[in-house]
């Protein structure tokens, strides 16, 4: 089995403001909190991976990250198909690839 990622953590000073980024993008952000720690919110990928959007408080703002994302083609908040290059709340990179919708239906007749 190839290596993936199970887990990115971003932290942020803007967090609703980067949620509201996100969650723009197709990610279902929920908010989660792990015993005492601090309030942030969660999003699980098809395959497992979890980004997590936490405040910047006892941990530093992370810096400069480019941040790549398919979406299902009817789930990138309205985009058309194609690369979407964006900068979220914090001036982070993330690219967002939304793919042609299948042909999945029958033709009529």
């Amino acid at each position: 089995m190839p290596t993936s990622i199970g887990l990115l953590v971003i932290h942020t000073t803007r967090l609703e403001a980067c949620r509201d980024f996100y969650a723009g993008l197709g990610l279902d952000l929920v908010p989660e909190q792990h015993g005492d720690g601090p309030d942030h919110y969660a999003a699980t990928f098809a395959d497992g991976g979890v980004l997590e959007l936490y405040p910047a408080t006892r941990r530093p703002e992370t810096g400069y990250l480019r941040l790549g994302l398919t979406a299902p083609p009817h789930g990138a908040g309205g985009r058309p198909p194609g690369r979407h290059t964006l900068t979220d709340p914090d001036g982070r990179t993330g690219v967002l690839t939304v793919p042609e919708p299948c042909g999945d239906s029958l033709p009529a007749g």
